[in-house]
C-alpha cells in the first residue's frame, strides 16, 4: 500500500509539473502568434485617441488635427474622429490574460493568494459618450455619459496581493459582466481670462479650446482618479503598467465602490502653470462594497490636489522637458474599525478571531497625503514616481490594503526603432502596512483583500515591465512581466512571477 501511495503521488505530481510546462509553453507560443500577426499589420502613426489617461496637465496642450477622412498612416483609433462636432462617441475594449506558475506557499488561507499555478483572463469595454450643451469656450458645458461591461476573473479571485497585478478586475466576480453606468456626469467651465488656449479633446472635456484661466466643475458619478493622482507615464492600465499599485497611489484610500466609481463634486482652477482640485464624494457602505452610503454628515471622502507644471530638473536637462510635480492629501469619514480594538477583542477573548468589521463606528476618520512627479529627460525617456502614506490604524476600506508607498519607474518611446506609438515601461514598487494591521493579520484576522491566516511580515516589493506595440489603427498589443516579492506582505510565501499578454482597442 505504501509503495502505490507513493506512485500515486509522483504521478499526480508529474502531471501537475507537466500541466504547469504545457501552460507556460502556451503562453509563450500564444505572445509569438499575437506578435506574427501584427508585425504585417504594423503601421507607423500618431498619438492615440486615448493614448494615456487623462490628466489635468494635458488640457493646455495643443489640439489634434481634425480627423474627418479615414487616413489609416495617422489614425490611431480604428474608426476617425471628428472634433467639430458638437457630440463626442469613443469607445475601448481591453483583454487580459495573465498566469503564473507554482509558488513557495508553506500555509495558506481564506484571502491567499494561490500558490499552485494558475492562469485567468478579464474583458472590459467602455463607450464613452458625451454632447456640448453649450459651446462658448469661456461657459462651455458638457453631459458625459460612459457605460462599461467588466467580465471574467483575476487571479486568485484577485486576494492576496495589496498590489494586484490586473487594475481591470472586479473585486466581486459575483456581480457579472451585466453593462452598467460608469459615468454620467455634467462639466461646466467659468472662463477667468480673455485669452484662449487650445486644449485636447478627450472623454471627459469636450471643448477644444478653453480659457487659460478658469474654473472647471464636474458633478456626477465619476472614478477620482480621472482628476487625482494623474500622471502621464503611470496612471492608464490598458496602454501601461497594470499593477493596481503601479498605475494609482496605493496609500490613497479613495472613495469608490466595488467597480471603482463613486458620486462626487470636483472644483478644478487651471492656470497657466499650475492647478489646484477639491473634491468630496461617498464613501461605501461597507469595505469594497457597491452600495454608497449618501449621509454626507457621517460618511464622505474628501480630497484636495495641487498640480506644479515646471521642469524639476531646472537647468539640468534642455528647457523644453517639460516636468510636473502634484501633492495629494484625502480625509474619509466612514463606518470604519480600528484593528488595534480587534485584536484586543480578540487576546482577551471576546472574539473568537480577529474581526476588525465588529467594531466599525460611524464617522470615523482616516486620512493620509501623498505625490507624484513626472519628468522628460530625453526626447524619449521620461522618468516619474510616487509616494503615498496614511494612518493605518483604521481598516483599509475602499482601494486596497496599503499604509505606505513608494514607486520609481519610467518609459520610452518608440520612436528611436522608428516605432513612435511603442512604448517600454518598467516600475519598481515597495508597499507596506503598519503595526496595528500587521499584528491583526498575523493573529488570523481577514481585510477585504488580504489574509494568509498568519503573517511573517515583509515589504510586498513589485517589479514590473512592459513593452506595449501599436499594430494597426486602435489595435495594441503588449506583453507585461510582474515579479512580486513576499505577496501580502508575507515572507513565508512566494515569489511569484505573474506573465501578462494585453489586447487593447480604441474604437
Amino acid at each position: 500500500m505504501t509503495i502505490l501511495t507513493l506512485f500515486m503521488k509522483n504521478r499526480e505530481h508529474n502531471n501537475f509539473m507537466m500541466t504547469q510546462s504545457c501552460i507556460r509553453w502556451g503562453q509563450i507560443l500564444l505572445l509569438s502568434c499575437l506578435f506574427a500577426i501584427a508585425a504585417p499589420l504594423t503601421a507607423q502613426a500618431q498619438t492615440s485617441l486615448l493614448p494615456d489617461a487623462p490628466s489635468p496637465a494635458d488640457l493646455n496642450a495643443p489640439a489634434p488635427a481634425v480627423r474627418n477622412a479615414p487616413d489609416t498612416s495617422d489614425t490611431v483609433t480604428m474608426f476617425p474622429h471628428t472634433e467639430s462636432s458638437r457630440f463626442f462617441m469613443a469607445g475601448q475594449a481591453n483583454i487580459v490574460f495573465q498566469s503564473h506558475g507554482p509558488m513557495h506557499s508553506p500555509y495558506e488561507g481564506t484571502n491567499s493568494f494561490l500558490s499552485r499555478g494558475e492562469y485567468k483572463t478579464s474583458l472590459v469595454g467602455t463607450l464613452y459618450l458625451g454632447a456640448q450643451l453649450l459651446r462658448t469656450p469661456e461657459h462651455a458645458n458638457d453631459f458625459i455619459l460612459d457605460f462599461e461591461s467588466a467580465g471574467g476573473r483575476g487571479l486568485s479571485e484577485a486576494l492576496g496581493l495589496a498590489g494586484f497585478t490586473n487594475l481591470d478586475v472586479v473585486r466581486n466576480p459575483n456581480l457579472g459582466s451585466k453593462p452598467y453606468i460608469a459615468r454620467v456626469q455634467l462639466h461646466q467651465t467659468i472662463g477667468l481670462s480673455s485669452k484662449l488656449v487650445d486644449t485636447t479633446r478627450n472623454p471627459f472635456s469636450l471643448a477644444t479650446q478653453a480659457p487659460e484661466r478658469r474654473l472647471e466643475l464636474h458633478v456626477g458619478k465619476m472614478s477620482l482618479p480621472d482628476y487625482f493622482d494623474a500622471n502621464s507615464i503611470g496612471t492608464d492600465s490598458h496602454l501601461q503598467f497594470l499593477n493596481w499599485t503601479a498605475d494609482n497611489n496605493g496609500a490613497w484610500d479613495y472613495a469608490a465602490d466595488t467597480r471603482g466609481y463613486t458620486y462626487a463634486a470636483v472644483a478644478e482652477y487651471i492656470d497657466t502653470c499650475w492647478s489646484a482640485r477639491y473634491a468630496i464624494s461617498l464613501m461605501p457602505t461597507v469595505p469594497n462594497g457597491i452600495d454608497l452610503d449618501w449621509a454626507l454628515r457621517r460618511a464622505s471622502g474628501q480630497n484636495g490636489e495641487v498640480e506644479i507644471r515646471h521642469s524639476l530638473l531646472g537647468k539640468l536637462v534642455s528647457p523644453e522637458r517639460k516636468g510636473t510635480l502634484r501633492f495629494l492629501t484625502y480625509v474619509n469619514h466612514a463606518h470604519m474599525g480600528l484593528y488595534r480594538d480587534a485584536v484586543k477583542a480578540y487576546l482577551n477573548g471576546t472574539d473568537p478571531t480577529p474581526d476588525v468589521n465588529k467594531h466599525a463606528v460611524f464617522s470615523s476618520v482616516k486620512y493620509g497625503f501623498g505625490g507624484n512627479f513626472e519628468q522628460e529627460l530625453t526626447p524619449n525617456l521620461r522618468a516619474f514616481g510616487r509616494f503615498g502614506w496614511n494612518e493605518g490604524q483604521h481598516e483599509s476600506f475602499a482601494y486596497t490594503e496599503v499604509d505606505q508607498t513608494i514607486e520609481l519607474g519610467g518609459d520610452y518611446s518608440g520612436r528611436a526603432w522608428s516605432r513612435p506609438n511603442d512604448k517600454l515601461g518598467l516600475a519598481f514598487i515597495t508597499n507596506a502596512i503598519g503595526k496595528d494591521h500587521q499584528t491583526y493579520l498575523k493573529l488570523g484576522g481577514l481585510g477585504f483583500l488580504l489574509g494568509d491566516g498568519n503573517l511573517n511580515y515583509a515589504r510586498e516589493d513589485i517589479l514590473e515591465s512592459y513593452y506595449n506595440a501599436h499594430v494597426w489603427r486602435g489595435i495594441y498589443y503588449a506583453f507585461d512581466l510582474q515579479y512580486i516579492d513576499h505577496p501580502g506582505y508575507n515572507k513565508d510565501r512566494g515569489p511569484t512571477l505573474v506573465e501578462t499578454v494585453r489586447m487593447h482597442v480604441d474604437f
